[in-house]
């Protein structure tokens, strides 16, 4: 019987591409999702496959010290670091949440050098929300 040759991004032979070279990537979107207790920063390729990614809690910030302005700008630097030794040099910036860590990871974003293509805010916003619930009678 015949042996089945394996496809080359198949699991089994635990290569999914070529990696003799480092790829180059020179445009990208970040993504930072900033809520109450947390920020999370996120850099992908034009495709969405995720480059590099950081958060305040993985940056060893804990409790309440998450949600402060100064660790969602350690986790963006973060993660823009290794983005950077990949050439990265033009990006579109997504934010998302109503955290305070907003403004401070977009600073660090600018103050990394990467040139910004724009600037989107994808905050959801609720156009009346839910039904409330029913007034309590004692």
């Amino acid at each position: 019987m015949a042996k089945s040759i394996p496809k080359i991004g198949s699991r089994k032979n635990g290569r999914i591409g070529s990696r003799k070279y480092r790829r180059k990537i020179y445009k990208g979107f970040i993504f930072v999702q900033a809520g109450f207790n947390n920020t999370i920063v996120t850099v992908t390729d034009l495709q969405g496959r995720v480059i590099s990614w950081s958060s305040a809690g993985s940056c060893g910030f804990k409790g309440t010290r998450r949600s402060t302005p100064f660790a969602a700008q350690t986790a963006a630097g973060n993660a823009i670091r290794t983005v950077l030794d990949q050439g990265m040099r033009r990006a579109e910036v997504i934010i998302k949440g109503p955290g305070k860590g907003r403004d401070a990871a977009l600073r660090a974003i600018l103050r990394s050098g990467i040139r910004l293509r724009f600037l989107r805010d994808v905050t959801p916003i609720p156009h009346n929300g839910c039904r409330a619930p029913k007034k309590r009678r004692i």
